[in-house]
């Protein structure tokens, strides 16, 4: 994920209302404390205790983490003119029409079952990854979400967030070694937070597996199955002001970043 990419999430997440399960560790002091808090709570949720020994042995917060949270704040008040113009150039629109030719069979599979258009998948995929080419992160996503969960910010989000990772541990769904992602805990060519992975991802490639990192059919199918499960109309316009641009909100909540989805979808010849 591109740096600009990140920071509207992490501006985002801000304003994001916290949907997340009630949990209580006590952010801020001493970060052993807070992850005993916190794996004591997640073992009353049904986490094992050797998931979260585990996951939580020798871990410390990452400053980095924390660092790159507070330098993004504040930063994005670019029009949408100009905000898009930096999004979708004429190289990028250029790479998203090959993605959509060699990608045609699978994007006309993932289009009929899930009834988002295939342009907007491209786009997002586009947007958030550069097609699966561009930098997804390699950061343990555990120690970026605890991070960011003793943070007093937004604890109660992160908090969130790290349960989630522990439950993706606790089903097998994914290894340790590979839960990794970018700056805010986002995995995946389009970048799915933990809770996301839970709710949305789907093994489309039919290997048993959910692999967003690297299997193109799970990351374009969970892309579009996150926006069909929050109520996506099939065959409806999803421009500003639609039901459509509403249901984007839980891809991202940023109207200038749905603003520029639906710009390169136009670009790509969705209607």
């Amino acid at each position: 994920m591109t740096r600009a990419l990140a920071a509207v999430l992490l501006a985002v997440l801000v304003l994001a209302p916290a949907s997340v399960p009630a949990l209580a560790a006590q952010c801020g002091g001493d970060f052993n404390a807070f992850l005993n808090a916190f794996g004591r709570e997640a073992q009353g949720k049904g986490i094992s205790r050797n998931v979260v020994a585990s996951a939580f042995s020798g871990l410390t917060p990452d400053a980095k983490v924390l660092a790159f949270d507070r330098r993004q704040r504040g930063t994005f008040r670019k029009s949408f003119e100009e905000y898009a113009a930096t999004r979708v150039n004429a190289s990028r629109v250029k790479r998203a029409q090959q993605a959509l030719a060699k990608n045609a069979a699978l994007l006309g599979r993932v289009e009929r079952q899930f009834g988002v258009p295939k342009e907007l998948i491209v786009a997002i995929w586009g947007l958030e990854s550069d097609f699966g080419t561009g930098d997804i992160g390699k950061m343990p996503i555990v120690r970026t979400v605890a991070t960011m969960a003793h943070d007093c910010r937004r604890t109660e989000l992160f908090q969130g967030e790290l349960l989630a990772a522990l439950t993706i541990l606790q089903r097998g769904a994914l290894s340790q070694s590979e839960l990794i992602g970018a700056f805010a805990g986002e995995l995946g060519q389009t970048q799915f937070l933990p809770s996301s992975y839970i709710k949305y991802a789907v093994d489309f490639d039919g290997n048993g597996h959910v692999d967003l990192r690297r299997s193109v059919p799970d990351v374009l199918a969970s892309t579009a199955n996150l926006l069909k499960v929050n109520g996506w109309k099939t065959g409806q316009p999803f421009g500003e002001g639609t039901a459509n641009f509403m249901v984007m909100r839980e891809w991202n909540r940023s109207e200038l970043y749905r603003k520029t989805m639906h710009y390169f979808a136009q670009q790509l010849g969705a209607r």
